[in-house]
């Protein structure tokens, strides 16, 4: 299990640089890709470990070369709307974003993620979505009486079952 650190991004990564005004979900690569079957990794706290325990064969990743927005409303003495500013966060706060995400891998003893990736999975298994892997998991930790969050036993429990699910499995 790793980050892979060392690792490359996917080759349709490497034909664009430079940062766009798009968010992640419209980059020309991001976009590309999911029409070659990857899908981006779920964002939500209780699945931050699983690119880093999903089968290398079924992950990879593209640089972040999107903008993440600030966007500042002013109101009158109404509360109306009076106007609407959007300005790129600048890198420092960007950290912050990242904070809760540290946080929650140090919790789980896990190092933490290189920055500046966008994580793209593949289905594993007998699934043909990435969320029906995902539901599946959900579905066997109740079974198992665990909550499905970000702690060392669901960590280990989806880690053993991504595990088995890729045994005699090929990426397709």
């Amino acid at each position: 299990m790793s980050w892979d650190e060392d690792g490359t991004p996917h080759p349709l990564a490497l034909r664009r640089t430079g940062r766009s005004e798009l968010d992640p979900d419209r980059l020309p690569e991001m976009r590309e890709l999911e029409v070659l079957g990857w899908e981006p990794a779920p964002e939500e706290l209780r699945w931050v470990f699983l690119p880093y325990v999903w089968p290398p064969a079924a992950r990879t990743w593209i640089p972040d070369r999107s903008t993440h927005w600030a966007v500042e409303t002013s109101l009158d003495g109404h509360g109306h709307i009076t106007g609407v500013e959007a300005v790129p966060l600048p890198d420092a706060d960007l950290h912050d974003l990242d904070a809760e995400t540290e946080t929650a891998l140090a919790e789980l003893g896990l190092p933490p993620r290189p920055a500046g990736r966008i994580w793209l999975l593949r289905p594993v298994g007998p699934f043909a979505t990435v969320a029906e892997v995902l539901g599946y998991l959900d579905a066997l930790a109740a079974r198992h009486g665990l909550e499905a969050r970000a702690s060392t036993e669901f960590l280990a429990l989806v880690r053993a079952e991504l595990d088995t699910l890729t045994e005699g499995w090929a990426e397709a």
